[in-house]
């Protein structure tokens, strides 16, 4: 999880928020850890003005998944990066698809840019 420029650790809900409207454009999204659930993460993806949380977790049989409205198959992954990838596709289940990840820049300032390393 560590490696993907989306994922912002441990935290807050309200952290979360913060970036994310902050960053204020549809579709700006961000991974942090889940605070009620251990080992689970949360997706959180701004839409419309509203942040809204979907949990993403690792089943037994060691495949990934997402909480997704009901009525929505459940789809299983072998990598969050995958997951994320397969959600860049509007219509999928979730408020919005994941597209401006926000990420830290060398200055210490969030931008829809990647990391440069």
């Amino acid at each position: 999880m560590e490696d993907l420029a989306e994922y912002h650790g441990s935290i807050s809900k309200r952290q979360a928020e913060e970036i994310l409207n902050h960053a204020g454009r549809d579709g700006s999204y961000l991974i942090r850890d889940s605070m009620s659930s251990a080992g689970s993460y949360c997706v959180c993806v701004l839409c419309a003005g509203w942040i809204y949380t979907y949990r993403v977790f690792k089943k037994k049989d060691g495949l990934w998944t997402i909480e997704v409205a009901p009525g929505m198959k459940e789809r299983l992954f072998r990598k969050v990066s995958n997951l994320i990838a397969a959600f860049k596709i509007p219509d999928q289940g979730i408020s919005a698809p994941l597209l401006y990840p926000p990420v830290i820049d060398h200055y210490g300032n969030y931008t829809h840019e990647k990391k440069r390393t």
